[in-house]
């Protein structure tokens, strides 16, 4: 009987000495490793590749999988998390280390990870399998097999030098052409496998074995041309990654218990350091503000060009930047863990997750370039043996059976049809990571275009989700200043979104500090404290109805639908402080232009139906449905979808409840990188810096990226078509073939690369 996976995994704990428990996230392809003391990490890489190549194929199958004796297992989303139980305080102690997820497919064939699948299924292939600046050297190339292939004619047409001068620069033009073409055939013939550089090659040779020289020269110069301008566009689109990846510090400043400070990596900060970031410097992990003043720029992370001020209490972002003040802050997520981290992870999958159209076009690539050679092979016998053209010998103005079907493989090679899609998908997710939207894959670009209906979440999404203190009641009246001082003081050490508000509301005033003394805390209803050695209270209603005051409290009207209250009772006043959810400026923007869209538009919401109503009143919302509970939401989505044939649901949110409805849903997409990690899990668009005007940006971008895909495929196909044709009829030379094909690939580079540089409108 063969081990379970979880069995497997506990022997790789076993054997791995200071290795205490390992984290598994198949979808980010990413696996973290919880050490105690030092450890070999080479002889760790490789025997973890080894673990996970024996048991990646069983990691989605087991929810009901179960620990073997001595561990621990733990599943939430998609992540994975095993471990040896060992003492209580061990976990305290583990240093964390995160590893990409080895290419277990490159390593089973023994080969390394030069090449993905982008270039072992068609393609020029330069993008993913080169290194950033690799377009310079193809580049090089192509400038050096045009201006040989230039001077070869140039010498060859006017008789300038020996005879041999011309074929030698011919011949150089042929290799700098070719090279990298040749490289990348040999790579995939020791595979058993035929490419679009195979074929380029071939059509290379046929050519100069007939004395076409010049047409076999201009054909690897078009072909390396554009290759290079392909490389050079998918350069481009991972330059974001690399920004991002360059903006996370490798030092941090620890602040040492008892005075004194320290420098260390960032694989050595843990849960709870308190950390010292000087202005100027970057915030090398997640946390809060525990003392200082300053703000930060978060472009790099959010796309918000605003430095966005930080004061005790707020959140900071690894990878931001501190801009004027030192400031301790405490850590609350591991680096690995941490907002930047995850936003590098996303885009990363995102660019390995095809469109649907992008994965039909790779599946016929291959099982395509035998076809083309098939169908030449059979037509040069057509020619040859049914219409008695010569076999390789040009004729005056008859051109051979030879000649005729190396034009026909020339134009019939798929090259910009296979690079249709996945340039423009590639020029979309850059943009959009540019521009503060991300997305999980081609697919959610493609889904989001067709989308017909938006659900919205209200809280978070149409409105900040961050409470506004609208006024201060008194009983008796004209005591307002009484109730803010004792509010400002019984929330002042608080995190709850009642108690922030109230205390920003109350620092922006200027009101007077109280010195309250021996707060305490009564579990789901409010604080109390003490004033000159009377009780002072602050929190719900049921504080007031429970007491001696019930039956005067329950005789105050309750504040409005779209208000939070919060009852403040001192020795000789009541009061009450009013709050609001402010609605987001940009929403009814929003709303309006997806209208002028077409697009229908629907709150789903757990609050009250009044509040719901008097927000979707303002902001103009086609339909409200009110009181939902997650399963509600859910529920709704379905009955959405259901109203009428080919309706697709887009679901807004960003909480963790909304993390079910954004699986029902057709597009899920996730309010801000400081979303809920459930509703990030659930999400295939992500909007950045909470912004729900980036929802607009992220529906035309797709529009534009489903067009311009339209478009690339119309191009490619009908040059295909068309000069297939002409060729069949012997009407068009080689020359103009390989203009023509090389030509379309060109510009099918082009028009994607409008995605990366053009405005989105």
């Amino acid at each position: 009987m063969h081990p379970s996976w979880t069995e497997t995994l506990a022997d790789f704990l076993k054997q791995e000495p200071g290795v205490e428990a390992v984290r598994l996230d198949p979808a980010s392809r990413t696996v973290s490793i919880a050490t105690l003391g030092t450890v070999d990490v080479a002889a760790l890489e490789k025997h973890l590749a080894e673990t996970l190549a024996a048991i990646e194929s069983q990691l989605g199958s087991g929810a009901g999988a179960k620990a073997p004796a001595g561990f621990t297992l733990k599943r939430e989303g998609g992540v994975t998390e095993l471990a040896e139980v060992s003492c209580m305080t061990a976990p305290t102690f583990w240093k964390w280390r995160e590893f990409a997820w080895p290419d277990l497919k490159a390593r089973a064939s023994g080969h390394g990870d030069d090449h993905d699948d982008d270039d072992e299924e068609g393609g020029h292939g330069h993008g993913q399998s080169h290194g950033e600046d690799e377009w310079k050297t193809l580049a090089t190339l192509a400038g050096v097999c045009g201006a040989a292939g230039i001077a070869g004619f140039l010498t060859g047409q006017f008789g300038w030098g020996p005879a041999w001068l011309s074929v030698a620069l011919y011949v150089v033009a042929l290799i700098a052409g070719g090279w990298d073409a040749a490289v990348d055939s040999w790579e995939n013939i020791k595979e058993a496998k035929v490419d679009i550089h195979f074929l380029m090659l071939a059509v290379a040779v046929g050519a100069v074995c007939i004395g076409a020289y010049g047409e076999a020269v201009l054909l690897l110069f078009l072909f390396s041309a554009s290759g290079a301008m392909e490389a050079f566009a998918m350069d481009r689109t991972h330059r974001e990654v690399s920004a991002l990846l360059k903006s996370a510090p490798k030092q941090a400043t620890l602040l040492v218990a008892g005075g004194g400070e320290r420098e260390i990596s960032v694989d050595e900060i843990g849960i709870g350091d308190r950390l010292l970031v000087r202005p100027g410097e970057a915030f090398p992990a997640d946390g809060g503000v525990v003392k200082g003043k300053s703000a930060s720029d978060e472009s790099a992370l959010t796309g918000e060009a605003v430095p966005v001020e930080k004061a005790v209490g707020d959140a900071v972002f690894s990878g931001t930047l501190n801009l004027w003040g030192a400031v301790e802050f405490q850590v609350s997520r591991l680096p690995s863990e941490s907002t930047l981290q995850k936003i590098i992870r996303l885009i990363q999958t995102a660019q390995k997750l095809r469109a649907p159209s992008e994965r039909f076009t790779d599946k016929f690539g291959g099982g395509y370039t035998v076809a083309v050679l098939g169908v030449c092979a059979v037509m040069f016998c057509v020619w040859w043996l049914g219409f008695g053209l010569a076999p390789f010998t040009n004729r005056g103005e008859e051109t051979s059976a030879f000649y005729r079907a190396m034009t026909l493989l020339v134009v019939m090679s798929p090259c910009a049809l296979v690079l249709s899609i996945p340039s423009a998908i590639l020029a979309a997710i850059a943009w959009g990571a540019r521009h503060g939207v991300l997305f999980r894959g081609g697919a959610a670009i493609e889904k989001l275009a067709g989308i017909n209906v938006v659900a919205m979440d209200k809280t978070g999404t149409l409105t900040t989700g961050e409470l506004v203190v609208e006024s201060y009641e008194s009983f008796p009246p004209g005591r307002e200043t009484e109730v803010m001082e004792l509010a400002f003081a019984l929330e002042a050490n608080s995190q709850h979104p009642l108690a922030r508000a109230i205390v920003r509301d109350a620092k922006a005033r200027g009101v007077r500090e109280l010195g309250l003394e021996h707060f305490q805390s009564i579990t789901g209803q409010g604080v109390r404290g003490s004033l000159a050695g009377a009780q002072v209270l602050i929190g719900r209603r049921e504080l007031l109805e429970n007491g001696p005051l019930a039956g005067w409290a329950k005789s105050l009207a309750p504040a409005v639908a779209e208000l939070a209250e919060v009852w403040v009772v001192g020795t000789d006043v009541i009061g009450r402080v009013l709050l609001r959810d402010q609605i987001r400026a940009e929403s009814k923007g929003v709303l309006a232009e997806l209208k002028r869209g077409g697009i229908r538009t629907v709150m789903l919401t757990g609050d009250r139906r009044q509040a719901a109503e008097a927000v979707a009143r303002e902001i103009g919302l086609d339909e409200v449905r009110a009181g939902l509970s997650p399963e509600d939401k859910v529920a709704a989505i379905q009955s959405l979808r259901a109203t009428g044939a080919g309706l697709r649901v887009a679901m807004v949110g960003d909480g963790v409840n909304d993390a079910p409805s954004l699986a029902a849903a057709d597009v899920s997409v996730a309010m801000g990188a400081r979303g809920s990690d459930a509703a990030l899990e659930q999400a295939e668009v992500i909007l950045m810096h909470d912004r729900i005007e980036n929802f607009l940006a992220a529906l035309k971008l797709s529009q534009r990226a489903v067009r311009i895909i339209r478009q690339n495929l119309t191009i490619s196909l009908g040059v295909v078509v068309v000069m297939a044709i002409a060729s069949i009829f012997g009407i068009v030379p080689l020359a103009v073939g390989v203009a023509a094909h090389e030509g379309s690939t060109v510009v099918v580079c082009l028009n994607s690369l409008r995605l990366l540089f053009g405005k989105n409108e």
